[in-house]
């Protein structure tokens, strides 16, 4: 991990795959795993193989977005998960800026990628059109079981509204070597009182990697987000 600066994912690379961002109807945000790259991540644009969608990626520096898990507390792989956010952020306003509204934009992700991909979400409400999160959760310490809920991550805000209309796919293994089931549950029951559409998808003895069922369920989602 770079320890030089306080910002280590700024500007970094960002690939494109799919259609081209002038005539794309739909803009899918792809964030790779720990290991991983924006290269392999793309993997999902031809897995997909819906025309009309744009496929953006951008690179973690050295190849991971924050040091320790996930479910560490917030603090301890800071500052690198802010500039992840951030970075985040700037590849969504960047797509914003090139007209596209946010219920045109879907942030999807695997591992590390979905997890961060459902905090950014969490942290940054807006009409999104979905999430697609493969084998993730949201980040930090969360405050209650998984039953209760308005259980709040570290520092959130409180639940409302902000997500009306998003379309939320939470899929995994159970038992999963890096995400518990019970995290897929929490961020499920978050999401949906701040009026997200949620669907989880639970594979029991699945490996830590995205199965072909999860593949078809998340080209069904950018289909309808397409009609």
């Amino acid at each position: 991990m770079n320890i030089a600066t306080n910002d280590p994912h700024h500007n970094s690379p960002l690939l494109h795959a799919g259609a081209a961002l002038t005539q794309a109807r739909l803009a899918v945000v792809l964030l790779h795993g720990r290991g991983g790259s924006a290269e392999d991540i793309l993997g999902l644009a031809d897995a997909f193989g819906l025309p009309g969608v744009a496929y953006v990626a951008p690179q973690a520096s050295e190849h991971t977005w924050y040091p320790l898990s996930f479910l560490a507390e917030r603090e301890a792989n800071q500052p690198y998960l802010d500039s992840a956010l951030a970075r985040v952020a700037a590849v969504t306003s960047q797509l914003q800026q090139g007209g596209f509204a946010a219920s045109r934009i879907v942030l999807a992700g695997f591992s590390q990628g979905a997890c961060l991909a459902s905090e950014f979400l969490y942290r940054h409400p807006a009409p999104f059109a979905g999430l697609i999160a493969y084998t993730g959760g949201l980040i930090g310490n969360l405050i209650g079981p998984a039953d209760l809920p308005g259980s709040q991550p570290d520092g959130a805000r409180p639940a409302g509204q902000q997500l009306a209309g998003t379309r939320v796919l939470l899929s995994s293994g159970d038992p999963d070597p890096h995400v518990p089931w019970q995290r897929v549950q929490q961020t499920a029951e978050l999401l949906a009182a701040m009026g997200a559409s949620v669907t989880t998808q639970r594979y029991p003895g699945r490996p830590h990697t995205i199965l072909p069922q999860e593949i078809a369920a998340g080209r069904d989602l950018l289909q309808t987000l397409l009609t």
